[in-house]
């Protein structure tokens, strides 16, 4: 059974050693190395991964990132590659449901933030769980958006989600709504169909979980 979170991880983490630690990534006012920094939070410090989703623990959570993002580089690089396995992020049950998907948007977020991008040729397989993962996303942040959206990933399915009113209809390869609902609507490269108002709310939207 292939394993697309092992993959993706393989695959950021050579990018991350390629590139550096001072090269620029999607995630405003990130570098490499805060990005890598990131992801060991998230994995390793549960005592302060609170704080990548809850505003009360923001400040502690950064904090402990900033401390984390000043060790030697290599170091960082070589703990994303290879996570605790008691981390119930990381461990053999969890990785590849919690990480297929995290893993491919933080790969994207260092490849698209470099001149000459192209999206990739996905494995069907990787597509199939992305998309997975994309109608959850839609169900989730774009429940109370106010128009009658179809999300559309051709060869894998379509979801209906929004409160109603204008009918929008958004499609995309599923790693490209994957980007797109994950708040990286500048760098997805998918169809907006519909009036132009709601269709521009949607693509400035703040998206994601």
């Amino acid at each position: 059974m292939p394993r697309y979170a092992r993959s993706e991880r393989e695959a950021l983490a050579d990018l991350l050693l390629d590139l550096g630690p001072d090269a620029p990534t999607i995630n405003d006012g990130w570098t490499t190395r805060d990005l890598a920094a990131h992801l060991i939070v998230r994995e390793r410090r549960p005592d302060a991964a609170g704080g990548i989703l809850l505003p009360p623990l923001r400040r502690y959570g950064e904090a402990v990132r900033r401390r984390i993002a000043a060790r030697p580089y290599p170091q960082l690089v070589a703990q994303v590659r290879r996570p605790p396995v008691w981390s119930p992020l990381s461990n053999p049950l969890t990785d590849e449901f919690v990480n297929a998907m995290e893993f491919f948007i933080h790969h994207e977020d260092v490849r698209r933030a470099r001149s000459g991008w192209l999206p990739r040729d996905l494995p069907a397989g990787l597509q199939a769980v992305l998309w997975k993962r994309a109608a959850l996303l839609a169900r989730v942040a774009l429940r109370r958006f106010p128009a009658d959206l179809l999300v559309q990933a051709p060869g894998f399915g379509e979801v209906t989600v929004g409160r109603g009113g204008d009918r929008l209809r958004l499609v995309g390869a599923p790693g490209e709504l994957t980007l797109f609902l994950s708040g990286r609507q500048r760098v997805a490269r998918v169809q907006v169909d519909g009036p132009a108002a709601p269709a521009e709310r949607l693509r400035s939207a703040s998206l994601g979980l």
